[in-house]
């Protein structure tokens, strides 16, 4: 069985401001393979990198990502409700972002945020952005919103997209295939070793997340799956090794 990739959650979420250069950074520099990152849209069209819709939890900002303009959401500190040694980190562009990753071999799982606010043209703004940078073989898209993955399907067939799912889906396969998705990016709870390797012998990629634990790194070691999504990307290697 071949080991599966360490992609590092919000960049090294476990240790560092989850979504800033610094964790990003943090990530390569402790060898995991990708990372994953959420976007929104900022009030005039940037591709911002935040989880929440909302600045609150992770900035000293209040308010809605869409109604701040990319200057303002720039002035917050973005890393010291992590701890106040990160004041200095700041909400990156995407395009902040791909400069980087440009200069590394890391792969990137982008989550468009698009499931609770409608953001228009994000997927376009997605694609553009990468093939501007020629980066379609480094990055893989994923929503909960799967009529996202069905039109990233048609923009950018050439850029790898999966479904995004927390609760329990009727097929999974099935829906990935009506998406034209080549990935499944399950909440790990839900997965089976018989279910993954019934959609891996069907071509599927599996990205489960959020695996903190041990024994459930353990197990998602023992199922097979071809990408860890974690906080800790540290105990992943731990036991990889």
């Amino acid at each position: 069985m071949s080991k599966p990739l360490i992609f590092a959650h919000r960049g090294v979420k476990g240790t560092h401001p989850e979504n800033t250069m610094i964790a990003f950074q943090e990530a390569e520099r402790i060898g995991a393979h990708g990372i994953e990152l959420d976007v929104h849209l900022s009030k005039d069209g940037e591709l911002v990198v935040i989880h929440d819709e909302t600045v609150d939890r992770t900035t000293n900002g209040v308010g809605l990502v869409s109604e701040k303009t990319v200057e303002e959401l720039q002035l917050l500190d973005a890393g010291s409700y992590k701890d106040p040694s990160f004041h200095e980190a700041k909400i990156p562009t995407l395009r902040e972002v791909f400069i980087w990753l440009s200069t590394t071999n890391l792969q990137l799982n982008i989550e468009l945020k698009t499931d609770v606010i409608h953001y228009p043209n994000i997927e376009e703004k997605a694609v553009a952005l990468v093939r501007e940078y020629h980066l379609s073989n480094q990055i893989v898209f994923s929503s909960f919103n799967h009529d996202s993955v069905s039109l990233l399907a048609e923009i950018a067939p050439e850029i790898p997209r999966a479904i995004l799912y927390d609760t329990p889906l009727a097929d999974p396969i099935s829906e990935a295939k009506h998406r034209e998705a080549s990935g499944l990016h399950p909440n790990f709870q839900l997965l089976t070793k018989e279910f993954v390797q019934l959609a891996q012998e069907q071509g599927y990629v599996f990205r489960p997340y959020t695996i903190n634990e041990y024994k459930d790194l353990q197990t998602m070691i023992d199922y097979g799956v071809d990408v860890i999504i974690t906080d800790w990307p540290v105990r992943a290697f731990e036991l990889l090794s």
